[in-house]
């Protein structure tokens, strides 16, 4: 393959009007209110005691700007907070048993509130996948 015309076409890509707008921070999914979460993972049991991974797709949504704004400085702990959560439940999990999504909502729910300081915010579970 020819490099320098490899090259020459990813220049001539970030030359381009619409590339300067790429460079700008765009959101996958959720409108304003949203406040993406990592996917959380956790160890668990499959059935065998084998082992297993939980992990947990989610979000917050936020539609008062000062508590999201707040919420965006405190994604850290919230993060913290839901990998606790998560652990804790992935933890006691017996084998071959499906994850309870009302439970992890709520306890993930309660642990926002905490962490944010008031209620306001609303958990949005995503998928929750043993594997």
């Amino acid at each position: 393959m020819n490099r320098r015309l490899l090259l020459s076409f990813a220049m001539l890509c970030a030359a381009l009007p619409g590339a300067a707008a790429a460079g700008e921070e765009k959101r996958k999914t959720g409108g304003e209110s949203y406040l993406p979460i990592n996917a959380i993972t956790a160890y668990t049991t499959r059935p065998g005691d084998r082992r297993g991974v939980l992990s947990v797709e989610c979000g917050i949504d936020i539609p008062d700007e000062a508590l999201r704004e707040r919420a965006n400085l405190l994604l850290p702990r919230l993060r913290a907070a839901f990998v606790q959560v998560v652990q804790i439940y992935a933890g006691g999990l017996p084998g071959g048993m499906a994850p309870n999504p009302d439970f992890l909502a709520r306890n993930l729910q309660r642990s926002t509130d905490l962490v944010l300081g008031r209620p306001g915010a609303r958990v949005l579970m995503g998928s929750i996948i043993v594997n």
